[in-house]
């Protein structure tokens, strides 16, 4: 899963407005942000293994420290938690909180019976989309959509930028989803670690993006 993780973060921008866009994608995308970088350090691991299903080469080995429920709970505690006291805002705090699991919940939908519930000898779970590569491309086209339908007529740009840069930011999300979808699969782990990086990228175009635009002010 990787556009319907930004379509939960474009759907719960109205719920609480005064969080930026980029901190709802730091939340939804908290797992795979943290991903990469435990590859590079050999505490979690993967292997590429082509045509291991129809929409994802990749055979999760080892990841319960980024990709379990248990552990994505706890990060949603603690990036809650860490927002809460930051902003003042606990009901703000609690919606990015709840944000992070949601991930977990998507790509059980898409994996194989790959997902931990917890560290250690955990039952793995996982309903097996990526092997029908219409249906996944239908749910995560779908679930974008209506996600930046939600908001876009919840926030409205504030200049050019706000306008624009929106569009901009979805082509970019395009472009991404389907080159890793139809390009060649990364040579080694550490090609792919260090190329899902950029996945950082998209947090700071989300601020950018979001501090140009505001809520719609509803008449009545």
């Amino acid at each position: 899963m990787f556009l319907g993780h930004f379509g939960v973060a474009l759907a719960t921008k109205p719920l609480q407005p005064r969080v930026s866009l980029g901190t709802l994608f730091l939340a939804t995308q908290l797992a795979d942000l943290l991903w990469p970088t435990l590859l590079l350090l050999g505490v979690e691991r993967v292997q590429t293994r082509p045509g291991l299903m129809a929409a994802s080469p990749f055979d999760f080995i080892y990841y319960p420290f980024s990709h379990s429920l248990l552990a994505q709970l706890l990060l949603g505690l603690l990036l809650g938690t860490t927002y809460g006291l930051i902003q003042r805002n606990w009901p703000a705090a609690l919606l990015v909180g709840l944000v992070v699991p949601s991930h977990w919940v998507l790509d059980l939908v898409v994996h194989r019976p790959d997902l931990p519930l917890y560290l250690g000898a955990s039952p793995k779970v996982g309903l097996g989309l990526w092997n029908n590569l219409p249906a996944t491309l239908a749910l995560e086209v779908g679930l974008l959509t209506l996600g930046l339908w939600q908001y876009v007529h919840a926030t409205q740009a504030r200049n050019r930028t706000g306008r624009f840069g929106l569009w901009g930011l979805v082509v970019f999300l395009g472009v991404v989803y389907l080159g890793a979808a139809f390009g060649p699969p990364p040579t080694d782990v550490s090609a792919l670690a260090w190329s899902s990086q950029a996945l950082w990228l998209t947090v700071g175009l989300g601020y950018w993006v979001d501090a140009n635009r505001a809520p719609v002010r509803r008449i009545g």
